[in-house]
């Protein structure tokens, strides 16, 4: 007899209940004999596939009803006697026969103790010929009182996994066949079913990869499929730059740098091995507070020791950067890192003052020569609060377009793609606005903090990757040559990097503003 069971822990001397769930399926599968001889002890040949994060799970959501998984024999000797497959001699059990049980639904409930009352529910089973297909599903919900049926989607994908898994086996007509197919049931719940979540349920023309054979690498379960085709790494540096800026000198300008590496590798093999490398320039900031995906095999502990808290440490690690990882299958964050850049990538002051019911707004803004001058698109935004629609809007720029949205007080200044050779821009002029209706609804935006004078403008600044030459504000890249793939397969090597704005406020410095009492931390 064959049985095949995906989701048990580890400990099979630990209880488990009910296991049940809408895509975590413990599975049995089993090859009885047509025909059981009396006074014979069926003998059975099984195979199992147990998830121990699904019994982890049903542990703690059975809590005090739950019962464990019992041993392969136990639990393959309950299932053929609920199905009436054992004890030839004995037609009648009353554990299963009994005027008590009434047979009201396709679910089985396997007695395991009948001193302790153990009993395992809901389990699925298929018979077709010398086959037994079985598997347990979890489910999420209150074991008492005991849930319907139709409530759990659990049941349904445990059905249609059996049905797959019956499609596959039985979908050839030589003997050998069967017995080759059988072989390959553990791998083929690695690709359908990884960590017991069914990804997959029409398996009658899955190709499943041979099994492993000894002395190779075995298919780890958190990478249940194996990538064909083209072999390409792709590696993309985004930068995200905050910056707070009053234009007064009691209170500093602030400014952080935050970073993400992000991989995408299509290699062949089972666990291929990449190695890349961040490079900073002989100026650059060192990269701190770098946190790393699991798939990284080995790091310096000088590369995880940086830290943006510790201002005292001078001697902090400058790179290069390797990262050494065996990739997942899908894209994935390398690493996260912050850097303390001298400067930010743009410079502002805003003022605005009101005079004669008017505001007169001046903004001066300035590209760091240190920044490419080219973006995907530049804006500033220009919000006006707690003043009602604009009435007027009289202003004028030396670079780019307005577009103004009344309703909202809203004022977007447009710059295009690229500053003037002298990488200042300026706009200057004057607002008005209808007023605030204070008895009746109000019109326009309201802002608690932005009351008064108080108020600032928000610029959003995003400079695309592929547009080359590419930058980050620290410097950090990624040479092709740099990244080192262990494959069977010679890959396309992608790099690209890019700076984008998160939170670029510059404040009127002709009013009171808030701020923090120490520098940015993120």
């Amino acid at each position: 007899m064959r049985k095949y069971s995906p989701a048990e822990t580890e400990d099979t001397t630990a209880a488990k209940k009910e296991e049940e769930d809408d895509n975590d399926n413990d599975l049995f599968e089993s090859n009885k004999e047509e025909e059981c001889e009396e006074a014979k002890k069926i003998k059975a040949e099984h195979q199992t596939q147990r998830y121990p994060t699904v019994e982890i799970r049903a542990r703690r959501i059975g809590k005090e009803h739950y019962v464990s998984i019992p041993e392969d024999t136990a639990f393959v000797r309950s299932l053929l006697t609920e199905l009436g497959l054992t004890d030839p001699e004995k037609p009648f059990v009353e554990a299963r026969d009994g005027c008590d049980r009434m047979h009201k639904t396709s679910a089985l409930e396997l007695k395991l103790d009948q001193l302790r009352g153990d009993v395992l529910w809901p389990v699925l089973a298929i018979q077709h010929g010398k086959l037994i297909l079985a598997c347990l599903p979890l489910v999420e919900a209150p074991l008492k009182p005991r849930p319907s049926l139709p409530s759990l989607p659990s049941i349904s994908q445990g059905f249609s996994l059996l049905a797959g898994l019956q499609a596959f086996l039985t979908g050839v007509k030589a003997e050998g066949d069967l017995t080759s197919r059988l072989g390959l049931l553990s791998n083929l719940l690695l690709h359908a079913c990884p960590l017991g979540s069914p990804l997959e349920t029409n398996l009658s023309q899955t190709v499943v990869p041979p099994a492993s054979l000894p002395g190779t690498q075995k298919q780890p379960a958190w990478k249940p499929g194996i990538h064909k085709g083209r072999a390409q790494v792709a590696v993309a540096i985004s930068e995200q730059v905050r910056s707070m800026q009053y234009g007064n000198p009691s209170k500093p300008d602030t400014w952080d740098v935050f970073g993400t590496v992000s991989c995408k590798c299509d290699l062949e093999g089972v666990l291929p091995n990449v190695t890349v490398t961040l490079s900073l320039p002989p100026n650059g900031s060192p990269l701190q507070d770098i946190v790393v995906h699991h798939c990284v095999t080995s790091l310096d502990s000088s590369v995880l020791t940086a830290s943006s808290v510790d201002e005292s440490d001078s001697s902090a690690f400058s790179g290069p950067y390797k990262f050494p990882f065996s990739p997942p299958l899908e894209p994935f964050r390398l690493c996260c890192y912050t850097s303390q850049v001298p400067v930010p990538p743009i410079l502002g002051s805003y003022q605005l003052i009101e005079e004669l019911g008017r505001l007169k707004v001046t903004v001066n803004l300035k590209l760091h020569e240190s920044v490419k001058n080219g973006f995907e698109y530049c804006e500033v935004q220009l919000p006006f609060f707690n003043r009602g629609q604009l009435a007027s809007v009289d202003l004028r720029v030396t670079t780019g377009q307005l577009e103004v949205t009344r309703e909202r007080g809203l004022v977007v200044w447009m710059l295009g793609q690229k500053f003037p050779k002298s990488l200042e821009v300026s706009l200057t002029g004057s607002v008005s606005f209808n007023g605030v209706n204070v008895s009746g609804p109000q019109i326009g935006p309201m802002n608690f903090l932005c009351v008064g004078l108080t108020s600032y403008i928000k610029a959003s600044i995003l400079n695309l990757h592929f547009r080359v030459p590419d930058i980050t504000l620290s410097g950090c890249s990624v040479d092709q040559h740099s990244v080192q793939v262990y494959s069977s397969a010679k890959p396309k090597i992608v790099t690209s990097r890019e700076l984008v704005s998160s939170d670029y406020y510059i404040w009127n410095s002709m009013a009171d503003a808030p701020s923090s009492s120490g520098p940015v931390m993120l």
